[in-house]
């Protein structure tokens, strides 16, 4: 099964949550094949934005979203 990831960000409302201040500012950086590569892509943009605290980026496991039910815990 092919395990898609999306590397995304942009500036959040707070450093310690996931809310994003303006969605029609968010960076898609890409998708990936592989959480290696993904996490590469996520590293590379997120060093960029070190010095600013309401700059964040993630890595979302599009294959979780895309199929759940193979994905539930038992």
């Amino acid at each position: 099964m092919q395990k898609l990831h999306l590397v995304m960000g942009g500036r959040v409302k707070d450093p310690q949550h996931l809310e994003f201040v303006d969605l029609n500012a968010i960076d898609l950086v890409g998708v990936y094949p592989d959480y290696a590569s993904a996490e590469d892509a996520w590293r590379g943009r997120a060093q960029r934005t070190v010095d600013d605290a309401e700059m964040r980026y993630v890595v979302v496991h599009l294959h979780r979203l895309l199929e759940p039910d193979l994905h539930k815990p038992e």
